[in-house]
């Protein structure tokens, strides 16, 4: 009988192991199935970002200018709730708005610090986003930064996005970027 016992304890301590997983104190290992994580899936995005500078309405708005006298703009910051759409023209179908700011980062070319939530509105996506925390070197023809996350159907995500300037108005200073994004996600 008290063999018995022990089997069952031993059965029942190891089971939980497998389930709660391995405990490390404040850390501890988990199968991604108790997540409810599948298989993971390469997915492709392509829309446009619209950053509207002009106007009475702008999408993105200076918060901090830069101090310094110089051709890079360094230092200075924008914060931005840019529309996200199917097309290049800004009254083709929303998909989402591309909510954050960015900064230029470097003294010597114009580049910036993208941080952003790509937040969507459309279909299965519809309250899901993508984060993307990278250089963006605007003059290069593609530029690509990292996704770092997301919310969502995107949680645990990564990947990247290639940014390609579709127009850019130089009187308004109004631009059209293409995004092309790749996401490997559960």
């Amino acid at each position: 009988m008290a063999s018995q016992i022990t089997i069952f304890f031993f059965i029942l301590s190891l089971s939980t192991i497998l389930v709660i997983g391995e405990d490390h104190g404040f850390a501890r290992r988990l199968d991604r199935k108790l997540l409810g994580l599948k298989k993971e899936k390469l997915s492709h995005f392509r829309f446009y970002w619209h950053d509207i500078v002009s106007g009475k309405n702008p999408s993105s708005v200076a918060v901090v200018k830069s101090p310094l006298n110089t051709t890079t703009g360094f230092g200075f910051l924008t914060m931005i709730d840019n529309p996200l759409t199917v097309g290049p023209k800004v009254d083709s179908k929303l998909v989402g708005k591309a909510q954050g700011f960015y900064a230029s980062a470097s003294q010597e070319e114009v580049s910036l610090l993208m941080v952003m939530n790509f937040a969507f509105i459309e279909g299965k996506y519809n309250g899901s986003t993508i984060t993307v925390l990278g250089r963006n070197p605007v003059f290069n023809t593609i530029r690509e930064m990292p996704v770092i996350g997301g919310s969502g159907l995107f949680r645990f995500s990564r990947g990247y996005a290639q940014a390609k300037t579709h127009t850019f108005d130089i009187k308004t200073g109004d631009a059209i970027i293409e995004y092309n994004v790749y996401v490997l996600h559960y």
